[in-house]
């Protein structure tokens, strides 16, 4: 088991802004190696979502409402799951895919695991690159003097 002190960032994204292309980009910026996703409230104009175990991705390109974000983040790939809802109250759920464009805002909280790094590597009983979970290495050293 892993554990590790926390470290939290808020971010709001604004209309048109894409989530997958923000997080990447906040990711580098803020060097992030152990990254997920704490709170997200928002609404979207279009998103893409795999089904689940399937190849079937669906586009929504009207007004959905974030009910629900999660998922890991690393600096070689994420994994996310959403559900939205649309004008009805009826939700749709699955694996963000590509895109996931902002509506009105995306209101997020990031939390960073401090002593950890997440990597994606390939598992072959999945046949999917799978979070792998390691302890930082502390490349400096301090001394008392």
């Amino acid at each position: 088991m892993n554990s590790s002190a926390l470290t939290c960032y808020a971010l709001r994204l604004v209309p048109g802004e894409d989530l997958i292309k923000r997080l990447k980009l906040f990711l580098t910026e803020n060097n992030l190696k152990a990254a997920f996703i704490v709170s997200c409230v928002g609404s979207t104009n279009f998103t893409k979502l795999r089904t689940a175990n399937s190849t079937t991705v669906k586009t929504f390109s009207k007004p959905h409402e974030i009910v629900s974000l999660s998922g890991t983040l690393s600096q070689d790939g994420f994994h996310l799951h959403a559900s939205i809802s649309d004008e009805n109250s009826m939700v749709f759920g699955g694996h963000v895919m590509e895109v996931m464009e902002t509506y009105t805002t995306i209101e997020l909280v990031i939390g960073e695991l401090n002593s950890l790094k997440f990597t994606r590597e390939f598992d072959s009983n999945s046949g999917y690159k799978e979070l792998v979970i390691r302890n930082r290495e502390h490349l400096s050293t301090t001394t008392d003097t």
